[in-house]
């Protein structure tokens, strides 16, 4: 995983919810700003499959944007929105295995056949007869 926390810039607002007079006075919300085109660490074509990914995270000037109120404190609002950001962008990355057709075993085909033809029977011998 590659860390790009030192792109990320940070801005503070008033949370919302528990905490009191704390809530008024303290700007403890933690919104992190992450701009995916012009990041250093990552390559060309890893920008484009984050954008693809989580174009409906990005806005219209290309800003990753997450905000978090969690904790009462600045300084832990910064490291929970900084983890949320770093994971958001690696399970972006992530390329999913291709997968292989394969065709079942005449082993299986035998078995299903098999039990095609025992069900068959039973239902047979439930008929009626004169």
């Amino acid at each position: 995983m590659k860390d790009f926390s030192a792109e990320i810039t940070y801005k503070t607002s008033r949370s919302s919810g528990a905490g009191g007079q704390n809530v008024n006075k303290v700007e403890t919300a933690v919104t992190a700003i992450w701009n995916v085109m012009e990041s250093a660490v990552f390559r060309f074509d890893e920008k484009l499959r984050i954008s693809e990914k989580l174009k409906n995270r990005i806005n219209s000037e290309g800003l990753l944007q997450m905000t978090a109120s969690e904790s009462r404190t600045q300084v832990q609002n910064k490291k929970i929105v900084t983890e949320k950001m770093l994971d958001l962008v690696e399970k972006a990355l992530f390329v999913p295995k291709k997968r292989l057709a394969t065709k079942p075993s005449k082993g299986q085909i035998q078995k299903r056949i098999d039990n095609k033809k025992k069900l068959s029977e039973k239902k047979e011998n439930r008929k009626f007869r004169f």
